[in-house]
């Protein structure tokens, strides 16, 4: 359905100039119960459509049982998938072959020498075998652009914490 108040849903590729940001997808995850003695991940974690249904561990090189997953894991992850889906659009959108593609993704957790806290570093890989190391560079840069996950490393992302009022809405 098409109409002043219901525009014409953008293609991957097509540029948007609008003046706020345009949702096209959204999601909601929540993780709930586990242990609070350590500050860090543990319980379940749920998206709200039922996909993502996983159990959160301390991983065992902080101290932790392993056995679970957790969030860096889940970046990486997050950050890979997308990253190798843009970079397979792109491709196919120039039309260069990248059958064998891999993108991995390694997410540090550590301390943060700003602040003495906490802080993550993320490194991306992209294996193109049997594509023009010229050819290459140029679509992972293309891709770097492309990719919201590079982006939001890149620039940051709009992130708005609020404490959930008992009714369940959100404090402005």
């Amino acid at each position: 359905m098409t109409s002043p108040l219901f525009p014409p849903p953008l293609a991957l590729l097509d540029k948007y100039f609008g003046q706020d940001f345009q949702t096209l997808y959204s999601t909601t995850v929540t993780v709930s119960g586990g242990e609070a003695r350590h500050g860090r991940a543990s319980g379940i974690v749920r998206s709200d459509d039922g996909e993502l249904d996983l159990e959160l561990r301390l991983p065992e090189p902080l101290g932790g049982p392993g056995g679970g997953t957790n969030p860096e894991q889940l970046f990486a992850a997050a950050f890979a998938a997308c990253f190798h889906g843009a970079l397979n659009l792109l491709a196919a959108k120039a039309e260069i072959a990248i059958a064998d593609a891999k993108v991995e993704v390694t997410v540090d957790f550590g301390r943060d020498p700003v602040d003495g806290l906490f802080n993550l570093v993320a490194r991306v890989r992209i294996h193109l075998p049997g594509v023009e190391p010229c050819i290459a560079e140029e679509l992972v840069r293309n891709t770097e652009r492309f990719c919201p996950y590079a982006k939001m490393a890149r620039e940051g992302i709009v992130s708005v914490v609020a404490l959930a009022r008992p009714n369940g809405a959100a404090k402005p």
